[in-house]
């Protein structure tokens, strides 16, 4: 009985631990963002921030790189870029 009991246990340790990484190698929208006193800073900046937050995610890139430029809120360029990535 204790023998089938740690068999089960073992068992569904092992599914939950599969289950699990398999939903963490899905694909997510990165981004990164950034604001600056050009937009062509702002480009730069905000694209650096999406390669550095796939990379410490250890996240393959996907796809292109979409950036997003707007001065609406502060007068100064405010630009974010967003890729899949898969992990």
């Amino acid at each position: 009985m204790k023998r089938l009991i740690r068999t089960g246990l073992i068992a569904f340790a092992a599914t939950v631990g599969m289950a699990s990484s398999s939903a963490y190698a899905g694909c997510v929208l990165a981004g990164g963002e950034s604001v600056m006193v050009t937009e062509d800073l702002a480009k730069f900046m905000a694209g650096q921030a999406l390669k550095h937050s796939i990379e410490n995610h250890g996240w393959t890139p996907r796809g292109v790189v979409r950036i997003k430029c707007d001065t609406s809120s502060v007068g100064l360029p405010h630009c974010t870029a967003r890729q899949k990535a898969c992990g």
